[in-house]
């Protein structure tokens, strides 16, 4: 016959703590999702429970209304393929660009080295919302306005620093011996980048041409100024100038339904490269 032996204090401690740690992050994770639980919420509320006061949190009635009416009163799809062009071209550009000016920066002996790097670091830090002027003359000038280019390209210009800046570190990382060795088999440093470098590379490559995208996705002071042919507009900008049926009115339903369909391509983005993200955070991080 045998009997349980009473818990002892240590073993009642770490269950205590393994309590709090899981309350807590149960809670960070509702704080975090708490915005886009509520915008989902909202965009399938009807729209007396949208207006009800006090505020119903989960509603018993759901519709699928608002989505219907975004859809066919406005050109959605036009202003998802707007989005995803420019943020898409960009991003490649900064890719095509960045990565092999961080291997150069990585990897040969410049005159004047650290002065560059001090100059990426610092076009990094810049707020890029200083540049607005100067860029709205450069459009003028160019007459690029309603021209995808108007955002492509200072899309481009200001995620590159972060882009060589992070990249580089990556590059630093990779053993010489891989390079010395496709030397040897007789690839060229095109071929040797191309093909060795930047697949080794990869999950670099994937969380910074994710950073770049959300960037390019998600402006709005040059979307809405550059771009103002509706055919043409972007995501944040169509969305937020979504109007009612009067002056007065504000349409929650439909604001809401615009910013989850819009934020629906980022989370498919983040879910499919979720392993190489976090190969890409990660690296360099333990030595081994």
């Amino acid at each position: 016959m045998t009997t349980d032996s009473p818990s002892t204090p240590a073993q009642s401690s770490g269950s205590l703590k393994g309590l709090l740690l899981a309350g807590s992050v149960f809670l960070v994770i509702l704080f975090s999702l708490a915005p886009v639980l509520w915008q989902l919420l909202t965009s399938l509320k009807v729209n007396e429970d949208i207006s009800q006061v006090p505020n119903i949190y989960i509603p018993l009635r759901y519709t699928l209304q608002h989505y219907a009416e975004l859809l066919s009163r406005r050109p959605f799809a036009s202003y998802l393929f707007n989005s995803s062009l420019v943020a898409i071209t960009s991003t490649l550009l900064c890719l095509g660009i960045g990565s092999p000016a961080a291997y150069a920066l990585a990897r040969l002996r410049l005159p004047g080295e650290q002065i560059i790097l001090a100059a990426v670091l610092i076009v990094t830090l810049f707020p890029y919302i200083l540049l607005f002027l100067g860029l709205l003359e450069i459009v003028q000038v160019l007459h690029l306005a309603n021209n995808y280019l108007a955002l492509i390209i200072p899309y481009t210009a200001i995620n590159l620093p972060l882009t060589i800046l992070v990249m580089r570190s990556f590059f630093q990382q990779l053993p010489r011996d891989l390079e010395d060795a496709a030397k040897v088999d007789g690839y060229n440093t095109v071929q040797m980048l191309w093909q060795i470098v930047l697949p080794t590379t990869l999950p670099a490559l994937v969380t910074t041409g994710i950073l770049a995208f959300i960037f390019a996705w998600n402006e709005f002071i040059f979307a809405l100024t550059f771009i103002t042919r509706e055919s043409m507009k972007t995501i944040p900008v169509a969305a937020a100038q979504i109007g009612g049926s009067s002056v007065f009115e504000i349409p929650y339903g439909p604001i809401a339904a615009a910013t989850v369909l819009g934020t629906i391509p980022l989370v498919l983005l983040v879910l499919f490269f979720q392993r190489k993200i976090i190969q890409g955070l990660t690296a360099g991080a333990v030595k081994g």
